[in-house]
């Protein structure tokens, strides 16, 4: 039992700072650098849209006036059964470069993206939403990682703009960690998965994807690395969204992606093979082991109360009750800007949104194995005024 709870408490650390080290220092002695060069390919961009009234015609201008060659794009735009103004504002573009399907009913997003994915013409597709917009080189910077014949995905970099509520504070630290382990990552073989909002891939290697699945951006860059590419990571590439401040929305957002690792694993068991996966060790570290992580945690205090009275257990008791009372004050406090309380908020935040995280994940693991996960989605967040 005392073996167990070391043996659990080493993964736990191991997982979120054992991993990023050795990876770091891999990386430095085996970077394979992509040859990238300014080329200037043609490119469909695809975007599945869903009552998304407050947030098109924005998305549509950017589109539009990005520094990228007027001839070599095309923006292909379905609307899932909108039933809002999101089909009334794609009438009104007139632009030659655009093309609009529009659906009564809702069939989700995944149907949607193989309708779009199979009318593309052009040599890249690139993957975004309706909410986010582009800096004016994205495409550009997207676009010159294709001179390397290696590189089959590539992801850009989404900058949230910074808030300061503690979930805000949070999501936004450990979205620069995740940042940082994907760009390490890539510079090994390939990223775990892809950043939807600012993806781009050789259209020749777009898989039809299930219509039930649920992460499109790890399934098609795991597709594309089991065909012998590479699927990077390009932090020039950026795409500009608002970070959630709200742990209900959080919560949501990460329960649907983290049972969606669960039926990315269910589908494609052959990526933890070494001897079959070049990105093997980094998937059973980065994404299979904060799975279990949740699970872990919960065993290590169980086990860590029967052995109570020994020693050195009643400290680790101690910390991690401490650790548990920060999550709890940081997630009281996270919305005060002032005082002492902003202080405590300053503190506790990590440990709140690590423990909001987990329990996210247990909630993904009940969904999944539940079969409660939906095809279609509901809008990340509250309309913009």
């Amino acid at each position: 039992m005392i073996l167990t709870f070391f043996f659990l408490l080493f993964l736990v650390f191991y997982c979120y700072f054992g991993y990023p080290a050795l990876l770091t220092l891999v990386a430095r002695m085996r970077e394979r650098p992509v040859l990238r060069q300014p080329v200037e390919p043609t490119v469909s961009v695809i975007i599945s849209v869903w009552n998304e009234e407050d947030v098109l015609a924005r998305k549509m201008r950017n589109l539009l006036d990005l520094d990228y060659p007027k001839g070599k794009v095309e923006i292909l735009i379905g609307s899932d059964g909108s039933t809002d103004r999101t089909n009334e504002i794609m009438r009104g573009f007139g632009d030659e470069r655009i093309r609009f399907w529009e659906s009564d009913a809702r069939r989700g997003k995944m149907a949607v993206i193989n309708t779009l994915a199979a009318q593309a013409r052009h040599e890249l597709i690139v993957f975004t939403d309706a909410r986010q917009v582009f800096a004016a080189d994205t495409i550009r910077a997207l676009a010159a990682n294709f001179a390397d014949p290696q590189v089959g995905c590539v992801s850009g970099e989404l900058m949230f703009s910074r808030k300061e509520g503690g979930t805000a504070k949070g999501v936004n630290l450990y979205w620069s960690y995740e940042k940082f382990i994907r760009s390490q990552e890539s510079k090994i073989h390939s990223m775990l998965g892809a950043t939807g909002a600012v993806c781009a891939i050789r259209r020749e290697l777009y898989p039809p994807v299930p219509e039930n699945l649920v992460l499109d951006d790890m399934y098609i860059p795991f597709h594309i690395i089991k065909k012998g590419y590479r699927s990077i990571f390009d932090e020039q590439a950026k795409a500009f969204d608002e970070v959630a401040d709200s742990p209900r929305e959080e919560h949501r957002r990460k329960v649907r992606t983290l049972s969606g690792n669960y039926q990315i694993f269910a589908l494609m068991p052959e990526m933890l093979n070494p001897f079959k996966s070049p990105i093997a060790v980094q998937l059973f570290s980065h994404k299979f082991l904060r799975l279990l992580i949740p699970f872990f945690l919960i065993i290590i205090f169980a086990i860590n109360l029967f052995l109570l009275p020994e020693n050195p257990f009643g400290i680790f008791f101690v910390l991690q009750i401490l650790f548990y009372v920060m999550a709890l004050i940081g997630a009281l406090s996270r919305h005060q800007r002032y005082g002492m309380l902003k202080a405590v908020s300053k503190v506790c935040y990590i440990p709140y949104v690590f423990c909001l995280l987990n329990f996210s994940a247990l909630a993904g693991a009940i969904r999944y194995f539940g079969g409660r996960q939906e095809v279609t989605w509901e809008k990340a967040r509250e309309k913009r005024n």
